[in-house]
């Protein structure tokens, strides 16, 4: 290979956490949704200290049925958000293509 290449598939490889971090500014900034459920988790987190422990620390936790039932719930809503992510991960993916294709003007 020349010393001219750039493999494109590292470079965006390695820019994957800015790209990943700009996609979510992007949600925070246009989606009701995405910021409506972010909202909400952050609430939960916020009324019950329990979560982080269980999620972070280390050694045994206890849970009353309660702490349980809210801890199922924060994992489904964050379960959620990180769809939201996803999928918008999956469609910035295909506008970035398009949008090379058609430099390249292969398109």
């Amino acid at each position: 290979m020349s010393d001219t290449y750039m493999d494109l598939a590292a470079r965006l490889e390695d820019s994957f956490p800015e790209i990943e971090n700009e996609i979510i500014l992007d949600l925070r900034e246009n989606n009701e949704d995405y910021m409506a459920l972010l909202n909400k988790i952050s609430g939960i987190e916020n009324e019950n200290a329990f979560i982080g422990q269980a999620l972070n620390g280390s050694g045994e936790v206890h849970l009353t049925a309660e702490e349980h039932k809210v801890l199922t719930e924060y994992l489904r809503l964050r379960f959620n958000l990180d769809d939201m992510e996803r999928l918008q991960i999956y469609f910035r993916g295909h506008t970035d293509a398009v949008a090379y294709l058609k430099k390249i003007k292969a398109l």
